[in-house]
């Protein structure tokens, strides 16, 4: 486990790490209006105890979030890695679980998008390739907005290995593509299931792609090309999120 600690920016990012039990938060800066907020958003339980605090100036955090080009909007946090489940261990015994599968996505603005909407509907984890996850990203915790204390990561070596240990262990695996043989809003959504996403200018990797039990597409109007993967992905977890409420 990586203990090395790594800075991260943004109201939501910060805060939900604060609440966040299982994150470690070594250190926060923050302008007096932030601190002030903090405490608004959780009057039942102070925050920044145990938390060792400094108070900046807006222009004194700048020097945080300037070379990604962010709004620390007040708040950086020095914080820790969470331990991560082991994937192996977490499927034991699973039969309705949900998990995304990225196969060569690397935009931290588009990871952190899509954990957020993965958080958001309650999908059960996201596996990504070790080398591809940059998991001390500001932009990524940022863009994530918080979801990141919320959702399982589980780093991989190997894709396409990964792949078939899941289908051995009684996983589907959905692929993603705009020439996918059936719209995903046709599928019945039943059992373990990978959704498995590409990256957005190459798509699939073709040995991937052998592990593909069911291509699949989300029918858009033919004037547009294709969506941004994040917004793929939201509509697709949504979608699943109305299906189990219903079901």
């Amino acid at each position: 486990m990586n203990k090395s600690s790594f800075f991260i920016v943004g109201q939501h990012a910060v805060i939900e790490a604060l609440r966040n039990p299982r994150r470690k938060v070594l250190r926060v800066f923050l302008t007096e209006e932030s601190k002030k907020n903090i405490h608004r958003k959780s009057p039942n339980k102070n925050l920044l105890n145990d938390v060792k605090v400094y108070f900046k100036t807006k222009k004194e955090l700048d020097k945080y979030s300037t070379r990604e080009n962010l709004q620390h909007q007040g708040y950086v946090a020095e914080v820790e890695h969470i331990q991560q489940p082991i994937l192996k261990e977490y499927i034991k015994d699973k039969d309705e679980t949900t998990l995304i599968c990225l196969d060569g996505v690397t935009d931290p603005r588009n990871i952190g998008s899509l954990i957020r909407s993965a958080a958001s509907f309650d999908i059960d984890g996201v596996i990504i390739k070790e080398r591809n996850f940059p998991s001390e990203s500001k932009l990524m915790y940022k863009a994530a907005s918080g979801a990141l204390e919320y959702i399982n990561i589980f780093e991989v070596s190997n894709i396409n290995s990964t792949l078939k240990n899941l289908k051995e262990k009684n996983f589907w695996v959905y692929g993603f593509d705009g020439n996918g043989n059936e719209d995903f809003t046709d599928i019945e959504w039943k059992g373990n299931t990978i959704l498995l996403f590409g990256s957005e200018g190459s798509g699939m990797h073709k040995h991937t792609s052998k592990y593909v039990d069911f291509l699949v597409k989300i029918e858009i109007n033919e004037k547009i090309e294709s969506l941004n993967i994040s917004n793929s992905a939201a509509i697709v977890f949504h979608h699943l999120s109305y299906l189990k409420k219903k079901s």
